[in-house]
């Protein structure tokens, strides 16, 4: 989706009008109401109620506002860090993540190392796990966070630890109201929204391995490209998901989330190149290490021998 079509809508919403989002972005009106019929053509719905003053968002238009919101300011973000990275002459080192690893503490755990190396010039990429490893290997990203086991000989990983999954349901959910664990085979029927849609193999793949190790084949109704997507899905009353426990806090006032009865896990691995060395690795390790021990994790052995 292009991201200068997400900027017109944003505006067009912000402004609510065409006409003052058009002298706002300093262009036409004509090409900035094509421009947010393309955009319409591409989701395959009407995104604005035009027939409003000032214009007012469809059920679709909402969701895709709340998305786009996202997706520009974490852009913002990144072209900060771009420009930081530009215009420094301090030691640079890269971190790739997927999405749903900022959840899980990896935070906190950047926080502590930018205490400590005040000197590095820390630059963090989202990409999927296996976008992570053709980077470490082509010296793109020197650390990566995921979730998937994918085997390199050149590439060491680390399973930091297991994040226990649970059930995402929209509030008007039936099963939202129950208190007590969920089982897999009450979930057999529910309209599942998996992710990321690719590259694969994936955390989808693990979700639908998940319902298959118990002889349930799991009624999948979207595949999106990442976890924020799927949560708006949910709470958008689309379907439920299968999330990493950490989801839990981030997002609770239109979806609810409850525990499975079955013993469910998705790892968090940390990779880097096979042979690395470098003070940095050394230092993020022993950052792991101590703040894992603060939160009552089990501190993997392979990581203090970092």
């Amino acid at each position: 989706m292009d991201l200068r079509l997400l900027r017109y809508f944003a505006t067009v919403v912000s402004e609510g009008s065409f006409n003052r989002a058009a002298q706002r972005l300093h262009i036409a009106q004509p090409p900035l109401s094509r421009a947010i019929q393309n955009l319409e053509a591409q989701v395959g719905a009407p995104l604005l109620d035009r027939s409003c003053r000032p214009l007012r968002l469809t059920p679709t238009g909402k969701l895709l506002h709340t998305q786009a919101l996202q997706i520009l300011a974490r852009m913002e973000d990144l072209e900060a860090m771009v420009k930081v990275a530009a215009g420094s002459e301090r030691r640079r080192w890269v971190i790739g993540f997927v999405a749903s690893t900022i959840y899980a503490r990896l935070p906190e755990l950047i926080r502590e190392f930018r205490k400590e190396a005040r000197s590095v010039e820390l630059v963090l990429v989202e990409a999927s796990t296996l976008d992570q490893i053709a980077a470490l290997k082509e010296g793109r990203i020197d650390i990566g966070f995921g979730r998937i086991r994918f085997e390199d000989p050149a590439v060491r990983r680390i399973v930091l630890r297991k994040e226990k999954l649970i059930a995402a349901f929209p509030m008007s959910h039936p099963l939202a109201r129950q208190q007590e664990p969920v089982s897999l085979h009450q979930l057999a029927g529910e309209p599942q929204i998996v992710y990321p849609r690719a590259p694969r193999p994936s955390y989808a793949d693990q979700v639908i391995s998940l319902f298959r190790d118990h002889a349930i084949e799991p009624k999948v109704v979207h595949e999106v490209r990442e976890l924020q997507i799927a949560i708006g899905l949910v709470a958008a009353e689309e379907g439920m998901a299968i999330v990493p426990e950490s989801v839990r806090n981030a997002r609770s006032h239109d979806v609810a989330f409850r525990d499975l009865m079955e013993a469910a896990t998705s790892p968090i691995i940390m990779s880097h190149r096979a042979g690395e060395r470098s003070p940095e690795l050394a230092l993020m390790s022993a950052v792991i290490a101590r703040k894992y021990r603060d939160w009552g994790y089990e501190v993997p052995t392979a990581l203090i021998s970092e």
